[in-house]
């Protein structure tokens, strides 16, 4: 599945509804999938690792 999308920045938008539907074949909406996981990828991308892990591990 990892080599599946390890340039998943560089797939068009179609390929990228051709990985998703292999690895889901029965799930009907493919386009909603994609557009949440494009739009989560963007939202990890604006902040720092840090951010992330604040809520996981308390110091």
């Amino acid at each position: 599945m990892v080599s599946e999308i390890h340039f998943w920045e560089k797939l068009p938008k179609n390929e990228k509804l051709d990985k998703i539907s292999s690895f889901l074949s029965d799930f009907d909406n493919s386009e909603y999938l994609l557009e949440y996981f494009e739009n989560y990828n963007l939202e990890l991308s604006k902040k720092t690792l840090n951010f992330h892990l604040k809520g996981v591990i308390n110091r």
